[in-house]
């Protein structure tokens, strides 16, 4: 990754606003003009950063209390969380139904604010999973997918998007789960429109994914992943780095950004 910068009128600009030189006719502000498919965008970012690492919860109950692992702390730290309750506890409904509060106190506080309601969560996780599923949360992977979407919805901070990726990191893939990185990314590039509601900002991305999307799991797990690093390394919510980014000539924000810099006055 890396940027060839040029000086325009005094002001330093990346290769990326070439595209604005060759259509100096264009207003950028209003484009939302797609100009790779999303097969070649997921491709592209895989040339940059590699074969995702897959996650390592495995499975729908491990991956709901990896979701439950931490509150606003970065990967390295819900993984220590996670790896420590493993360690510690162990993994299991049963195990982490017979702890004493004390440890688990002591291993939710590695995981952020209010570690007291992470405890609760944690504890609710193994009581639904021992109550309703006959300790064996898998079950559900032979369920319709509906209805293994409304089963994980019952559990602690899961959600559609968070039920939908943990069908999706389970095998058990119907589409594109995004988090907020992901779905930052795609509409810039140019799916859906970026709405003050979340959801309809989320709505508008996977309609306009729609028709795009392979039916193969593996896939569409590293192109989650791959969507969810590109937005948290260059594709900030602030200050992204569009000058260093492998899809630059095909976003339409970057042609907007792009376009203000060499604007008079911009």
């Amino acid at each position: 990754m890396g940027g060839d910068w040029n000086s325009v009128a005094g002001t330093k600009v990346s290769v990326y606003t070439a595209t604005v030189f060759e259509y100096p006719e264009r207003d950028f502000r209003s484009e939302r003009t797609r100009v790779l498919s999303f097969a070649k965008t997921i491709e592209r970012l895989k040339q940059t950063y590699g074969e995702p690492a897959m996650p390592v919860a495995k499975g729908p109950f491990e991956l709901v209390m990896w979701e439950n692992a931490c509150y606003l702390l970065p990967d390295e730290r819900r993984l220590e969380v996670f790896e420590a309750l493993r360690e510690r506890v162990g993994m299991t409904a049963a195990t982490i139904d017979g702890a004493s509060d004390a440890v688990l106190f002591a291993l939710a506080q590695r995981g952020g604010m209010r570690p007291e309601t992470r405890v609760f969560r944690w504890r609710e996780i193994a009581r639904i999973t021992l109550n309703q599923f006959g300790r064996n949360l898998d079950s559900i992977l032979t369920l319709p997918y509906a209805d293994a979407k409304r089963a994980l919805k019952q559990f602690p901070n899961i959600g559609d998007p968070g039920a939908e990726k943990i069908l999706l990191f389970s095998g058990m893939g119907s589409g594109l789960p995004l988090e907020s990185n992901g779905l930052r990314v795609l509409t810039r590039l140019g799916w859906g429109r970026a709405q003050k509601s979340y959801g309809a900002t989320y709505h508008s991305v996977q309609e306009d994914l729609a028709g795009e999307l392979p039916k193969d799991a593996k896939w569409l797990t590293e192109a989650h992943l791959l969507l969810r690093e590109h937005g948290k390394t260059l594709c900030k919510d602030k200050r992204p780095l569009c000058h260093e980014c492998p899809l630059a000539r095909s976003c339409a924000y970057a042609r907007n950004r792009a376009a203000e810099i060499l604007r008079p006055g911009g």
